[in-house]
This record gives C-alpha cells, sequence and structure tokens, in this order.
C-alpha cells in the first residue's frame, strides 16, 4: 500500500513528488510514457512568467507570483540553468501602449514590479526591434529555464529520496476500494494526485465519472529552434501584446544560447503534435513584425506542444469530490512558472489535509552536480563528451531512448541534430543496458531507429 500515487511524470508530477519525499510517505509515480517531461514539459517556451498578466485574484496569478519567486533556490538545488533575463511585451501604436498600462495596473495587483518603457528606452534595451514598435512594457522578475531538465532533477532528487517511479504504465482504471484507491488493478493508494495533464479529465473521470466541472481542450502551439550564434540579436524574452488566444508569438533566448520563436495557439486533438507550414508561415510573419531581420536560415529544428487549456479558464487544484483524489489540472501557460508553488500547496495543503505528514530528517534536497566531463566528444556541435553520456546512464533517472538523451546532455542537439552522433549514442545506450541497438527508441517505446539489419557486423 503506497500512501500516495501520482499519475502523470510532467514538471508538476516531479516537482509534487519531490516535495512528498521531504516526508516519511511511500510514494509512487506513474507514466505512461518511456521517460519523465516527455510531453508538455518538454515543448513549450521555457519561460517563467513574471505574473502581470493572469487575472487578478485567480488561481493563475496567485501560483504564477508565488512560483516564480521560488526558482533561484530550486534550481540551484536541482542544478537547473536558469536566468532572470526579464520580459518586454512591445506596442506597435498608442492602442496598444493604453492596453500595456491596463497590464501595468493589473501587475501592480498581482504584487509584480514592472516599467512602462517610452519607444527610446525599448530601442535602447533591443535595438534589434522594429521602428513601428513605439514603447513596451518591462518586467524584470520573468525569466528562462530548461523546463525539461527541471522535471528530470526533480525525479531524480525524488527517486534518490525514496520515491518510485513506474515508466511505460499507462493508467487504465482507477477505483475507490473502502479508504484507499486501487489503480490497473494492480497499485493501491491513500491518496491518489491527477497530474495527467492534457489526458487529467481522462483520468479524473475514472473516479468521478459523472463529474463535468472541466474539460481539457487541447491547444497546440509551434515554434522555430535557432541555432546559437555570436551576433547581436535579443536579450530579453519579447512578447507581443496578449489576445484571447494567449501572450501569443514570442522571442527569447534560451538557457542553451539558443533562440525560439513562436507558438501558435491553434485546437487539437491530444495527440496531433505536427508542425505544417501554413502555420509555422503565420508564426514567421508575426515574429517579423517585432523584428525585422530575424535569421530564419539559423533555424535547425521546428517542433510542437499541446497546453492543457482548461474549460473553466483557470488552474483546478482541489481535492475532488471523491476524498483522497486530488485533481491538479488545466496546468497551461504559466504553468512551468507556477509548479514549485503548485507542488507546494497540493503537498502542503491539500495531501497534509488528508493524511499526517511527518518530516523525513534525512531528506536532502540536492542532485550531485552536473559537469560537463572532458575526454572523448560524442557529439561535437554542442561539445558533449562520452563521460557526459555516462553520467546520466548512471544515475537514478537515466534516459531510455535517443531523445531522452538529447534533452539531458543536448547531444544531437546541434546543427547536424543528431547526423554525425546519433549512431555512436546508440550503440552506447544499447552496450550499457545491454540490448540490441534495435531496441533502443527515438522517443516513446514504438519509434524505434533501426527496424532491420542489413549485414552482418564484424
Amino acid at each position: 500500500m503506497y500512501d500516495v500515487i501520482i499519475v502523470g511524470a510532467g514538471v508538476i508530477g516531479c516537482l509534487t513528488a519531490r516535495n512528498l519525499a521531504k516526508y516519511n510517505l511511500k510514494i509512487l509515480v506513474i507514466e505512461k510514457d518511456n521517460d519523465v517531461g516527455n510531453e508538455t514539459t518538454s515543448a513549450n517556451s521555457a519561460i517563467v512568467h513574471s505574473g502581470y498578466d493572469p487575472l487578478p485574484n485567480s488561481s493563475k496569478a496567485k501560483f504564477n507570483v508565488l512560483g516564480n519567486a521560488m526558482f533561484d533556490k530550486l534550481c540551484e538545488e536541482l542544478d537547473v540553468k536558469f536566468k532572470r533575463i526579464g520580459s518586454i511585451t512591445v506596442a506597435f501604436d498608442e492602442r496598444q501602449m493604453e492596453t500595456l498600462k491596463e497590464l501595468q495596473e493589473r501587475a501592480t495587483l498581482n504584487n509584480v514590479k514592472t516599467e512602462l518603457l517610452d519607444k527610446t528606452k525599448v530601442h535602447e534595451l533591443e535595438p534589434m526591434l522594429s521602428e513601428e514598435i513605439v514603447g513596451g512594457l518591462l518586467a524584470p522578475t520573468a525569466g528562462i529555464v530548461d523546463p525539461f531538465n527541471l522535471a528530470v532533477h526533480a525525479m531524480e532528487n525524488a527517486i534518490d529520496n525514496g520515491v518510485e517511479l513506474k515508466l511505460s504504465t499507462k493508467v487504465e482504471s482507477i477505483k475507490k476500494v473502502d479508504d484507499h484507491f486501487v489503480v490497473n488493478d494492480e497499485y493501491e493508494a491513500k491518496v491518489v494526485i491527477n497530474c495527467a495533464g492534457i489526458y487529467s479529465d481522462v483520468i479524473n473521470k475514472m473516479v468521478n465519472k459523472d463529474d463535468t466541472s472541466f474539460e481539457i481542450l487541447p491547444r497546440k502551439g509551434e515554434y522555430f529552434v535557432l541555432d546559437h550564434f555570436n551576433r547581436p540579436f535579443v536579450n530579453h524574452t519579447i512578447f507581443m501584446v496578449p489576445s484571447e488566444k494567449g501572450k501569443g508569438v514570442l522571442i527569447s533566448p534560451t538557457t542553451s544560447q539558443n533562440y525560439l520563436i513562436g507558438p501558435s495557439a491553434e485546437l487539437t486533438s491530444r495527440d496531433d503534435n505536427a508542425t505544417d507550414k501554413l502555420t509555422l508561415s503565420d508564426v514567421r510573419r508575426q515574429a517579423s513584425s517585432v523584428i525585422p531581420n530575424i535569421p530564419f536560415y539559423e533555424v535547425i529544428r521546428t517542433f510542437a506542444g499541446i497546453r492543457s487549456t482548461p474549460s473553466t479558464h483557470d488552474f483546478i487544484i482541489e481535492e475532488s469530490k471523491t476524498k483522497g483524489f486530488i485533481n491538479v489540472a488545466g496546468i497551461e501557460s504559466p504553468g512551468l512558472a507556477s509548479s514549485p508553488a503548485i507542488a507546494d500547496y497540493v503537498v502542503n495543503e491539500i495531501v497534509g489535509k488528508i493524511i499526517k505528514l511527518e518530516p523525513d530528517t534525512s531528506f536532502n534536497p540536492c542532485v550531485k552536480k552536473y559537469i560537463k566531463h572532458p575526454g572523448k566528444m560524442i557529439c561535437k556541435c554542442e561539445r558533449v563528451s562520452l563521460q557526459d553520456v555516462m553520467d546520466v546512464l548512471n544515475r537514478s533517472c537515466p534516459p531510455h531512448s535517443i531523445k531522452g538523451m538529447k534533452r539531458r546532455v543536448r547531444a544531437g542537439f546541434g546543427r547536424c541534430q543528431g547526423g554525425m552522433c546519433q549512431g555512436d549514442v546508440l550503440k552506447i545506450m544499447a552496450d550499457f543496458y545491454g540490448v540490441d541497438r534495435m531496441d533502443i527508441p527515438y522517443d516513446n517505446d514504438d519509434s524505434f531507429i533501426l527496424v532491420s539489419k542489413t549485414k552482418e557486423e564484424n
């Protein structure tokens, strides 16, 4: 019998597991994919929003502002890249400047520091901006983070402190039996936390069959990734004035010295993570209105991610009508920025009122430091060594796919996108796990790179 089962190992599930590990509890995390952070967590804008945008008194505003303030300490403990570079929302005319003034008033209500910039000041801070831009709203506490490794390192820390992780396990059923839950007719727990992202409404209805209080509407965002280069580009995250669809197309540096441009925002199906030329062309058009000379010849990849847009228009973070079953659902933007505060609230304000939380005095909040090792280079584009690859394989939350390795150490993330190093990484992983190279997938378990042998090896 587990004390708590968490369904879903995105950044919310991973941070919640880590927070629960601070107490003397038996905890299991169940994830349908073969890695943590493999859905929305690994395909978003990687922005730690300041909190000026959400409606005052909403859950989004509350958790965004609280979560933003927690990132410095959290990322230091988990050895995750994080930089407070600030964000600037730009205006093209006086009408949009009035909107920025309204957003500044909202920021004041949310207790977020902002500065209204005139045309001269905004162009001093960002010289590449279009001359048509007449001003901006600076939010200095906004930041950028590596969201995938935030999830991985949080889960690694949780496992190192006693949490169990079950990958490649889809939750098919959850039943309430007497005073506990039975998941997949196999795992029992006193409390179940639903962190299933775009499937959180599906998981909720396994327990609360007649619940119509919320529905998840999958919304797709498509992006360009630019290579890292040394000439001037942007220093802050650049936003357009938000619309009913969201915060619009942004242009932002990343913690890996690349640049992101996107996203689009269109309703879609839960499994549609494809990109298309028409949508990307519109993203390019919008971004080019903000910065006319974007070096799109530096694009090395495009990708899409699915967001969990809730029908309630706000986060759903509460114990359901079934006692002991907790929904953490509809965590769209600013979900990443809110994630540490959400995890803290779920554990201390919801779980703590259901079961007794006794602190584990042996809890260690820090992961073993990730360092760049010298030696034989496996990925020359991103300067990844053999020892870097072996280091993550020997940790408690290792990758089981090429994509998982790519996200952890960046082997294959460079200009050639794995054209030179993927074969080496494949062989290293197969040798490490003692399997045939055909058994190592690119992403999930059915996405094989090699399907047959053409000749015998020497």
